[in-house]
């Protein structure tokens, strides 16, 4: 993939992952200084959950783009609006504002992601992909080592807006590269089958893409300050939550929620694995600094090395020893990020170090390597090149809504149950013996993706 016929575009690819997977993780680090400045430490889940909402929308819109036109418009206009964003909520003096912008970087992130993929699926043979997706998941690592820590001192020493603004500049030099190999990207497209998906039915996932990004917005509007009484707020909420159990089956392959063999399956582990994963490490830097007395760089530090294990479990999917045996490799990365999970919890219960949690996260990491690099595998697999498009944006509507879902859940039982800081580790203790739970179910889902 480093190769002379592949070098150029596995290295635009990767420049575009690794200017969100920076902004991602240096963000989880810098947000419990933005949440006290602009008073916003009940709805600190809101401005995780609403950026995923908007890549809901930019998910399911990309699909459709990419299916009709190829994914080079969505790649740039992905990152012009995730440019966009960030600046937005670098120069926000308030709650409103920090808000829009990160919708309009999920946006961004949503169309991106999927042209991403589509990317993957027509230029690479179907034998460089293990690792084409290996490299891709690694390309997290080196902004995951760096990003919260440098977050951490970048906060510290001057603002917590720089952490926003330091990603525009490289996200335009991406978006460059990208004009610039958009023939390589394309390719002659001789041997690319028209979608088989006519053009209703891309009409109708646009609609219900913003159907569901309207539904699950409503939802998190109606949990971000939860309180334990009836309101029109939790009305709304529940609303919202119906909305989005009402619309993701209808984007999602048939069976994927009953756990059905086969691609069905792929979907719900993908659900699942973020769900848990980011459920738990959205309210890890809030514990660690407001639980522990850490430091935000302090807690930075931690947070980066569960992105080693994450490397790991990357590059060991991607050998060509697991080829035909991928289901086993998701049905494990379950069963570690379960394990990982049940450290956090006890680190958190009984009071150990908060410097446990580096390892903790890092089986937790290992899990998500393993599971999700082999989940795009599978699904690009089990679907013809024709059809990559609505592929990847099932797979990635799975994994967005999976995270927004478990932010969501984790906002609502902190937002109900939130006593004070220095109080609340009862509260972390049971929002993440949840998410323990909901990974463990990824072992059976891994089970069922083969078709026997």
């Amino acid at each position: 993939m480093f190769g002379p016929e592949y070098a150029a575009l596995t290295i635009a690819i990767l420049s575009i992952i690794a200017v969100i997977a920076f902004e991602s993780m240096a963000v989880s680090t810098a947000m419990p200084e933005v949440a006290r400045e602009l008073d916003a430490v009940r709805s600190y889940a809101l401005a995780f959950s609403v950026m995923l909402t908007l890549q809901l929308l930019g998910i399911v819109l990309a699909g459709v783009w990419c299916d009709r036109s190829g994914p080079v418009p969505s790649l740039v206009a992905g990152q012009i609006l995730f440019a966009l964003g960030c600046g937005i909520c670098g120069a926000s003096t308030a709650f409103g504002p920090f808000l829009l912008g990160r919708a309009v970087a999920g946006l961004g992130a949503g169309l991106t992601f999927v042209a991403g993929f589509v990317v993957i699926g027509r230029a690479y043979p179907e034998t460089l992909r293990p690792k084409v997706f290996g490299v891709l998941s690694a390309a997290w690592v080196l902004p995951s080592l760096l990003g919260p820590v440098l977050a951490g001192w970048i906060t510290t020493t001057f603002s917590w807006r720089w952490v926003f603004w330091v990603v525009v500049v490289p996200a335009a030099g991406a978006l460059a590269v990208i004009v610039a190999r958009r023939r390589q990207i394309l390719g002659d497209g001789a041997d690319i089958e028209p979608s088989s998906r006519d053009h209703r039915e891309h009409v109708r996932a646009a609609w219900l893409g913003l159907a569901i990004a309207v539904a699950a917005g409503l939802m998190q509007w109606g949990m971000h300050d939860l309180e334990l009484r009836w309101s029109p707020r939790t009305v709304g909420g529940l609303v919202g939550l119906a909305g989005v159990a009402v619309c993701a089956p209808l984007l999602l392959p048939s069976g994927t929620f009953s756990m059905r063999r086969g691609l069905s399956s792929v979907m719900l582990s993908r659900f699942l694995l973020p769900f848990a994963f980011f459920g738990t490490l959205t309210y890890i830097p809030l514990m660690l600094t407001g639980e522990r007395g850490l430091s935000l760089a302090q807690a930075g530090g931690l947070l980066a090395v569960g992105s080693i294990g994450w490397s790991v479990g990357s590059w060991i999917q991607g050998r060509d020893a697991f080829a035909g045996r991928r289901d086993r490799l998701v049905s494990s990365g379950g069963a570690a990020l379960a394990v990982g999970l049940l450290c956090v919890v006890a680190i958190a219960h009984f009071g150990w170090s908060p410097w446990f949690v580096a390892g903790a996260l890092a089986v937790c990491g290992l899990g998500m390597g393993l599971g999700t690099a082999s989940l795009s595998v599978l699904a690009l697999s089990m679907t013809p090149v024709a059809d990559h498009g609505s592929a990847s944006s099932s797979l990635q509507l799975a994994d967005v809504l999976g995270s927004v879902i478990g932010i969501a859940g984790t906002g609502a039982i902190f937002a109900a149950l939130h006593v004070g800081r220095g109080q609340d580790t009862p509260v972390f203790v049971t929002m993440w013996l949840c998410t323990a739970v909901v990974a463990s179910l990824v072992i059976v889902a891994g089970r069922r993706i083969a078709q026997r």
